[in-house]
């Protein structure tokens, strides 16, 4: 189903300044700072810009506001999430590895309407709901493995306006709200690029760590739809959560494994925790099974006996970029209602520090979502 869209998209008059949070230096939530004096960004060739409706809350935002990619940095996200970390190095503490731009709008979930288009691009596409796909591949010449990340390499949906290349903006047609589809690029791509990666079939068992998080929750989902048996970790309080978005079984996240799983008894792990608990992970792995990882919230650093790598013939799979499909195939389970995001709770982009205070303390599930200020063009 088609979401309406009016003719105000088409004839709204673009201003010149708009309200949004930029981030002025990695650190605490002193270096987020909302204002109402931005400029709203002019679409190049082949780019169209975008009336922002909504943009998800995800680990990376506060990862690059904190500086946490930077090697310097050897514990989880927690440790540095509100005051940012004394050991980040500022020349590489990005997901490229290459120092950031400052200030930057961040924001890699955006949801919205395109209300105006650059040289090159049909005009016809003014009015379109659209989500953009959060690794983008043009500014890099779709060059193999590399990719910019909407909201830190180049300015993202955190304000009112946001601009994204045309042939990585996507329209969606689908009965969501604004705000449930603005959950999805980031959380699950980044699940449905791991589930690629390892290539996941029916029948499998696969084992999921941070299970209530925002990509494990979504791999709960993406994993299921695969035909997969999913074990799912995540904690006691949010089992349950978990159970409803189709895990199999909970283990709690505290627990011995092994004890629970099994040894050499799960084909495929997924994990965006890492830390302490990784030897167990490749423990409880069949000989031949596969780990796709996709982020290390629990800590960077982990303990590898590579004698269990080898004698149990494991393939390991770094997962970020990914391939084109993987966003396609996205796009086309929303529309034909195979996924469906939980949404925790939503705030005015205004309150991005109370977003991001609650988004560290776990204590709310399902997605947080930011809403910018004034009326959603597009919307009679």
């Amino acid at each position: 189903m088609t979401n309406p869209v009016s003719n105000l998209a088409a004839s709204m008059s673009i201003p010149k300044t708009m309200s949004g949070v930029v981030l002025v230096g990695h650190g605490g939530f002193e270096k987020l700072e909302f204002r109402d004096d931005l400029p709203v960004p002019k679409p190049a060739k082949g780019e169209v810009l975008i009336k922002v409706a909504a943009a998800a809350i995800n680990n990376t935002d506060i990862n690059t506001r904190i500086g946490w990619y930077s090697k310097g940095v050897r514990s989880g996200t927690s440790d540095g999430g509100t005051s940012g970390f004394e050991t980040t190095q500022d020349d590489d503490a990005s997901w490229t590895g290459e120092a950031l731009s400052f200030p930057r709008i961040q924001g890699a979930d955006c949801c919205g309407y395109i209300v105006a288009v650059g040289d090159g691009v049909d005009p016809s596409r003014i009015g379109e709901r659209v989500i953009v796909r959060n690794l983008l591949r043009t500014y890099v010449d779709y060059r193999p493995y590399e990719c910019w990340t909407f909201g830190s390499e180049c300015d993202g949906a955190f304000a009112q306006f946001s601009k994204a290349p045309s042939r990585e903006t996507f329209k969606v047609d689908c009965d969501w709200s604004d705000v449930e589809l603005a959950t999805v690029p980031c959380a699950y791509s980044t699940a449905e690029g791991m589930l690629h990666r390892a290539k996941v079939k029916t029948g499998e068992t696969v084992l999921i760590t941070g299970a209530s998080g925002g990509v494990g929750s979504a791999a709960v989902q993406l994993a299921k739809r695969r035909g997969a048996k999913v074990i799912a970790i995540s904690g006691k309080d949010k089992a349950q959560q978990v159970r409803e978005l189709g895990a199999d079984e909970v283990v709690a996240r505290d627990a011995r494994l092994f004890q629970h799983v099994g040894i050499d008894s799960v084909d495929v792990v997924l994990d965006v925790a890492a830390g302490p608990a990784f030897p167990e992970l490749l423990d409880v792995l069949k000989r031949g099974g596969r780990y796709a990882v996709a982020g290390a919230i629990a800590g960077p650093i982990v303990e590898l006996d590579v004698r269990t790598l080898y004698l149990k013939d494991l393939s390991f799979f770094g997962c970020t970029f990914q391939e084109d499909e993987v966003f396609e195939n996205l796009v086309s389970y929303v529309e034909r209602g195979e996924i469906r995001p939980h949404i925790g709770k939503v705030y005015p982009m205004s309150e991005i520090v109370q977003a991001q205070q609650d988004f560290l303390s776990k204590t709310i599930s399902g997605k947080l979502v930011l809403t910018p200020p004034g009326p959603v063009a597009g919307r009679p």
